[in-house]
Formats: C-alpha cells, sequence, structure tokens
C-alpha cells in the first residue's frame, strides 16, 4: 500500500507506523469511572469494514502525523493531511 505523505509525496506503507482509528479522545482521569473508560479507550475499537479515518506517523521519513482516509477493504486511499490541519477544521 502506498501513502500519501502531505510533504514527502507518495511513499509506501513501511515508511508508516500505524497508530489507529483517528479521532479518538483520551477520557479524563479524574472521572469516576474513569478505569472502564481508559480500558476501552485502549482496546475497544470498531474495527469498520469500509471507509475509516486512521492515524499514521511517516516514521522512516518526515517525522509528521497524518490522517489517513481510506477503505479498510480495498485499501483505496481517498485524503490524507497533517493532524494539525484536521485539528484546525475541528475546532471551527
Amino acid at each position: 500500500m502506498r501513502i500519501p505523505c502531505p510533504f514527502c509525496g507518495e511513499r509506501d506503507s513501511q515508511e508508516y507506523a500505524f497508530l489507529g482509528e483517528a479521532g479518538l479522545i483520551r477520557p479524563d482521569p479524574t472521572a469516576d469511572d474513569a478505569q472502564k473508560q481508559f480500558h476501552d479507550y485502549v482496546h475497544i475499537r470498531k474495527n469498520t469494514a469500509g471507509i475509516t479515518k486512521e492515524l499514521w506517523h511517516h516514521v522512516h521519513g518526515c517525522g509528521s502525523w497524518i490522517v489517513v482516509e481510506r477503505n479498510t477493504l480495498t485499501h483505496e486511499l481517498f485524503t490524507s493531511e497533517y493532524v494539525s490541519e484536521r485539528l484546525r477544521e475541528l475546532s471551527k
């Protein structure tokens, strides 16, 4: 699979480290059910079959963190953007 880095261009997926589902929000450690929330945050994933947004780190390249939208069934890639750009969009 080839992933388009916004800085470096298209690169082999072996240059990247996969973090997982994009958009997860870290639980509040002071919440009454913090232990259960952290368990779910770390271990429970949607594992979507189809279009999903994922976090990838370009470890053996520019070091950027990017959000990739792809189809997990076909590995077709739709968009790739810096995490910082994605965060700016979400804060509007």
